[in-house]
């Protein structure tokens, strides 16, 4: 069972629904040590005072910023003192329709859990209401001495807590374009062959149906050194394109797209696969629910998916890169 992270209550009118807030995603990111080069030995850091050069204990050190010329220190019981929503609430002040948040506002997603038995009726209460409506509660509550804007919604069913960013911390998206030539315009026929190219790529949002393959091949080269095996790099990005070959770039897509971005498999015997095989042929297809498959209903669903068009109807999906 996940960590709870934070303990407090949701505030709807006059409605308290007590609940524990929860890490919705992991990070799955390789981590390294940093060693001397040639050598096993780890690097450390230290805190020193950077007048005297000595090493000053976790304990004597305390937050400061200059001020006025000189330097103004606090304590941490300082600022928990001054902390809004020192009585750890979630106090929803509106509720607002979730399509009008635009998702340059999310930052993290949490999901929020009752904290007993008894809660789940009031708790459902809400996430049913929000899920019926599409209104999200906006709301704000304090995490690690850090006060955040929220959003509170509706989930399969459970209730999620998005942090939002302050209005102020939204950067103006115009300083970096600017204003632009008036050849950047694109040409209708540019415009039909791009849209064309999107409906024939489109197809349902499956998350599952996308890796973290730099992560997979960080561990591969790991295992490959540690094996004295050969490293391989990967291929190089493609080159941008340029604006005069843009119209015979894009119409090439477009026949790409037509077709499909592989070419037909040949007949083989599915029946000399392992199901392992199986499974990963099937993964590959996009077949639904082939973990509760047995090898035979697995062999069936992988030849019938293989017969589709790789289009937009039978499209398999491309793994993220």
């Amino acid at each position: 069972m996940p960590r709870k992270i934070w303990t407090g209550s949701i505030n709807f009118g006059l409605v308290t629904i007590p609940v524990g807030l929860y890490a919705a995603t992991e990070d799955h990111t390789v981590q390294f040590h940093q060693y001397e080069r040639g050598t096993t030995d780890r690097i450390r850091y230290k805190r020193v005072n950077e007048r005297t050069g000595e090493e000053v204990g976790y304990n004597d050190i305390v937050k400061g910023r200059e001020h006025g010329g000189g330097v103004i220190t606090v304590e941490q019981s300082e600022l928990d003192e001054i902390a809004p929503g020192r009585s750890r609430t979630i106090d929803i002040t509106t509720f607002v329709d979730l399509a009008e948040i635009d998702p340059v506002f999310f930052q993290k997603t949490y999901w929020l859990a009752p904290n007993s038995k008894e809660h789940f009726r009031p708790y459902n209460l809400l996430r049913r209401a929000m899920q019926d409506t599409g209104q999200a509660g906006i709301a704000t509550f304090v995490l690690r001495g850090k006060q955040y804007l929220t959003a509170v919604r509706a989930d399969t069913d459970v209730l999620a807590l998005n942090t939002l960013y302050f209005a102020d911390e939204i950067r103006d998206p115009a300083d970096l374009v600017g204003d632009q030539p008036e050849q950047s315009a694109p040409a209708a026929k540019e415009l039909q062959m791009a849209t064309t190219i999107i409906e024939s790529m489109s197809g349902p949002w499956e998350p599952e149906e996308y890796e973290d393959t730099y992560t997979a091949k960080v561990e591969e080269l790991l295992a490959e050194k540690a094996h004295g095996g050969e490293i391989k790099a990967a291929e190089a990005p493609p080159q941008p394109t340029d604006v005069i070959d843009l119209t015979e770039a894009l119409r090439r897509s477009v026949d790409e797209a037509r077709k499909g971005r592989r070419a037909p498999r040949q007949e083989e015997d599915l029946s000399e696969l392992t199901k392992a095989e199986l499974d990963d042929r099937a993964k590959e297809l996009g077949v639904k629910g082939r973990s509760k498959m047995k090898r035979a209903e697995l062999e069936r669903a992988v030849a019938e998916a293989g017969e589709k068009p790789t289009g937009t109807g039978g499209r398999r999906t491309r793994k993220a890169s």
